[in-house]
């Protein structure tokens, strides 16, 4: 039993840290002052921050594994049902922090201020006619969900194949559909702006970076982590396990970024190459962690990271709803309206560090913040599931 809880609190731990980095990233004090590799890149290219993302759906997929290893991968309507209800709650979660930020955002519009009580709350809660469909949350959901079906459904000696498919797949589509142009005429543009509408999109010159055509290679990246999981979990020794997941690091890391030079490496189109790199690195940075906490045995650092690895998505959650609040919460300070976000930055912590450090305290703090509630129910043993 010690080795099975050790094994898990390496898994917790780059699962906590994934959700902090996401956190952070997703929260400066101020979006005109972010350091280099607190941003994304602009199209093609890696940076710190491109990996946060898809670390987590790497980690998904190992989760997926044991989570369904109950099950003997074998398909049942229990089983199936459980995928789908996790997939259809985790989806309406995404749906519903957009819908709450569209109506926090009409809420505070100076024109609907004069309007009646009834008639300000209706046109601030009927937003749904330019409400965002997909985003981070919902391609989780969709990634997750039809990954789990697989699993159920194909022989695990043929997901690698299927894999291959995927990934070959996109890249054919990315190839013949202009798929590497920033611009309306790429087809992933294309294929959101007819199903989803565009009033439905994620607005980045036409691309939307959590678009339909773009989950099938993120259903291939939690499908390797769920392969990955499946090593991880069958070889006893714990050092044999850090072995091979170093081995299947560096194979994935150096393939990625070879192909790079016909098939660049770009988080915004989910590219096959991207999902080579990231499952790769996140591959040895599990490695790294069981080597740090379960091989040498130090893991006192690592309990700020498990508050938030073990209730994740309750974590991520409660940080998106505050950060929509300190947003639109506005109040008068010296006959000047602010938020509290800008009073946070702009009055506290940039007069005293500047523009780049105090946007970054402001992140951290926040950060910190999140961090309180995770740990009251870390403490507790309390882990919230779907």
């Amino acid at each position: 039993m010690k080795t099975n809880y050790q094994r898990l609190l390496a898994l917790d731990v780059l699962r906590g840290i994934t959700i902090a980095g996401m956190i952070m990233v997703n929260d400066p004090g101020s979006w005109d002052s972010v350091y280099a590799p607190l941003k994304h890149a602009s199209w093609h290219g890696l940076t710190p921050t491109d990996l946060v993302f898809p670390f987590f759906m790497f980690i998904m997929g190992i989760s997926t594994y044991i989570s369904l290893k109950k099950y003997r991968f074998e398909y049942s309507r229990s089983a199936l049902w459980k995928i789908v209800k996790r997939t259809c709650v985790i989806f309406a979660i995404g749906l519903g922090i957009a819908w709450f930020s569209l109506f926090c955002s009409a809420w505070s519009l100076p024109e609907n201020a004069n309007l009646s009580f009834w008639s300000h709350l209706g046109q601030s809660v009927w937003t749904f006619d330019h409400i965002r469909i997909l985003g981070v949350l919902q391609r989780l959901a969709l990634s997750y969900g039809f990954a789990g079906i697989i699993v159920l459904l194909v022989k695990h000696k043929y997901i690698p194949y299927l894999i291959g498919t995927l990934l070959v797949g996109y890249l054919l589509i990315l190839i013949f559909g202009n798929g590497y142009e920033r611009n309306e005429t790429n087809i992933l543009s294309v294929v959101d702006r007819a199903v989803l509408g565009l009033n439905h999109m994620y607005k980045d010159k036409g691309i939307d970076p959590e678009g339909i055509l773009s989950t099938i290679p993120s259903i291939a990246h939690v499908l390797i982590g769920f392969c990955c999981g499946k090593w991880l979990m069958s070889e006893s020794d714990i050092r044999e396990k850090m072995l091979r997941l170093f081995l299947l690091g560096t194979i994935l890391t150096f393939s990625g970024f070879l192909l790079n030079y016909g098939c660049p490496i770009n988080k915004k189109i989910w590219s096959p190459t991207f999902v080579l790199v990231t499952c790769g690195l996140g591959s040895s940075f599990l490695a790294l962690l069981i080597w740090i906490i379960d091989v040498n045995g130090y893991k006192k650092w690592s309990r700020f990271f498990e508050a938030f690895g073990v209730n994740p998505l309750f974590m991520y959650v409660v940080a998106e709803i505050l950060s929509i609040l300190l947003s639109y919460i506005r109040f008068t300070y010296k006959d000047a309206e602010i938020s509290l976000q800008e009073f946070a930055y702009n009055v506290l912590l940039q007069p005293i560090f500047g523009d780049y450090f105090g946007s970054l305290v402001f992140a951290v703090l926040f950060v910190s913040l999140i961090w309180v509630s995770g740990y009251f129910l870390y403490k507790k043993k309390i882990y919230i599931k779907i």
